[in-house]
């Protein structure tokens, strides 16, 4: 079993999406935490708070045998603010709002945010056909 996860930011077209461990590092190595933050923050400097739309997305595949034999995602909206809050999660959680709440992934308990996350999401959908799969 693998996944991947990334953040798409709509007024970034879809950035940093695949890269977004990569997305302030120069070479091919992923980059700190801090560092994708504050570049995201850059880039989206005078971005009006109702164009700052983003999701979560994860991507979950099972192989056997060499063969994907089952694929799930999980998706959660939200927008990203002009400025970190929290000191949870990782990542992009501190600039993360899901859409319906106040709070950012950062802000929130490790049940929350599970409860809400992509991750969750796609693990949910992959649970009964994984069972099955294994009898």
């Amino acid at each position: 079993m693998a996944d991947d996860s990334g953040l798409e930011v709509d007024a970034l077209a879809g950035a940093p999406g695949v890269r977004s461990a990569r997305y302030a590092s120069e070479g091919p190595g992923n980059a700190t935490d801090e560092a994708n933050r504050a570049k995201l923050l850059r880039e989206l400097e005078g971005i009006p708070n109702d164009r700052r739309t983003a999701r979560f997305r994860c991507a979950i595949s099972v192989a056997l045998g060499g063969r994907v034999v089952l694929r799930a995602s999980g998706v959660v909206e939200g927008r990203i603010l002009g400025a970190e809050r929290g000191a949870g999660g990782f990542g992009y959680d501190p600039l993360f709002v899901p859409a319906g709440h106040a709070r950012t992934f950062a802000e929130m308990d490790s049940q929350e945010k599970a409860a809400l996350s992509h991750r969750g999401r796609a693990l949910a959908d992959l649970r009964p056909r994984l069972l099955a799969l294994l009898g």
